[in-house]
């Protein structure tokens, strides 16, 4: 079962990625593209890491499945550690997600 965006996590797309901001233990995290699609299939858009692992084959053909599993796995550990995934609850309700920022936040 994949693991649900912490709902006290800020997301903020990037034209190179992407950053992540806990609200709760201030930390910053910086995904590239592809962690930032991986980011954006997390429930309720997958609900399996092999849905989303297919998605990203599809998305990605000349990358090997071997190496699209092993990388989500290690960036969904990443994501984990630093608490900004949680682990979903059978049953749980998938509207929780992280808060996005909208695109001209931050524009002066």
């Amino acid at each position: 079962m994949l693991p649900v965006p912490n709902p006290k996590v800020l997301f903020k797309s990037m034209s190179d990625g992407a950053v992540l901001f806990s609200t709760d233990n201030e930390v910053y995290f910086g995904l590239n593209s592809v962690g930032a699609r991986v980011w954006e299939l997390l429930p309720p858009v997958c609900a399996t890491f092999d849905e989303l692992c297919t998605k990203l084959a599809t998305e990605y053909p000349e990358v090997s499945r071997n190496i699209i599993e092993t990388d989500v796995k290690e960036l969904l550990s990443d994501l984990s550690s630093h608490k900004l995934v949680a682990a979903r609850v059978e049953g749980q309700n998938d509207q929780s997600s992280a808060t996005r920022i909208p695109a001209q936040a931050g524009k002066a």
